[in-house]
């Protein structure tokens, strides 16, 4: 049943357990809930609010929740997605600027009766786990994008024929990985929290359920962990290639710029307008001073090969 086109209602009748979706709340929605189901004000303003810290609240009849999970923008960006939750007795209600997974998720109970049972029929605890358990699956999608970032870099790094700079796009992976942290690090303590709520919201049986959830995102954390090294050790690795290329172009340019002196004060001392240097009035000067200049150039260009130094 559809309240309106951003508000949507799925009620099990098995259980009268109702799940609410709301995308793109504004203050119509959430008045709606204040009549409806009595929430707090400040609750409700959070739902409104931008950048809301992730945390969780508990209240005689209800929980909230914040929950930040991280999300790929079409421009290739990772940023944090927020998405506000409502657990009572009989009701999880959801508010989210049109995630995905929700959407899709919500979508699909709504037309499929069996994908509605799977959620919802094991009351709002167990379906409050498949929700916020996918939400984290999700994640893994990202991270894998970002494993395999990493391994095209890493070919191309160590492709020493290609000396193209690749800061950029390791700059740019170290700030998806620094975003991806950012989000991650407080989900593990909200989650952690929710085994010790009230037992009104969330049975016991449930426990094992959410250190599920803790795990999957100490995996993540510990990916992230990973990718990060891998990365320092990637920019330190290809800094230290182009340093290398750098040091190789300066050195050949040394050596013409050395080579070059002394022909250069050869080629000045005899372009002074006088008639007693050397060979001056010689018939083949020109091969005489031609001459020079090539032992001079052979002489320095051996030098340098015997000093190893080209």
């Amino acid at each position: 049943m559809a309240i309106n086109k951003k508000i949507g209602k799925i009620r099990l009748a098995s259980t009268g357990f109702t799940w609410v979706d709301i995308v793109h709340p504004t203050t119509n929605e959430t008045a709606y809930l204040k009549r409806n189901y009595k929430f707090h004000d400040l609750d409700l303003e959070d739902c409104l609010s931008k950048n809301q810290r992730p945390k969780i609240d508990e209240y005689e009849d209800y929980l909230f929740l914040i929950l930040h999970v991280p999300y790929r923008q079409h421009n290739g960006q990772i940023i944090s997605h927020e998405i506000n939750i409502f657990v009572g007795l009989n009701f999880v209600i959801t508010l989210h600027n049109d995630h995905k997974y929700l959407k899709k998720l919500f979508d699909k109970a709504r037309k499929n009766k069996e994908i509605k049972e799977k959620y919802m029929a094991r009351g709002n605890g167990y379906f409050l786990y498949m929700v916020i358990n996918e939400l984290f699956e999700n994640c893994f999608p990202i991270l894998d994008e970002i494993g395999e970032q990493i391994n095209d870099l890493e070919e191309d790094v160590f492709h020493f024929s290609n000396s193209r700079d690749r800061l950029k796009e390791i700059l740019m992976l170290k700030k998806d990985l620094i975003n991806y942290r950012r989000i991650i690090i407080p989900q593990r303590s909200i989650i952690a929290q929710l085994e010790h709520k009230r037992k009104d919201f969330l049975s016991d049986n449930l426990e094992i359920y959410f250190d599920d959830i803790v795990d999957k995102i100490e995996k993540i954390w510990n990916n992230l962990e990973n990718y990060q090294e891998l990365t320092r050790s990637l920019q330190e690795t290809h800094e230290a290639i182009i340093s290398h290329n750098t040091n190789n172009v300066i050195k050949i340019l040394t050596v013409f710029s050395v080579v070059m002196l002394p022909l250069t004060f050869v080629t000045g001392f005899y372009g002074m307008n006088l008639s007693d240097l050397p060979f001056a009035e010689h018939s083949h000067s020109i091969y005489i001073v031609t001459g020079l200049i090539a032992i001079i150039m052979v002489s320095m260009i051996a030098f340098f090969r015997f000093k190893r130094w080209i």
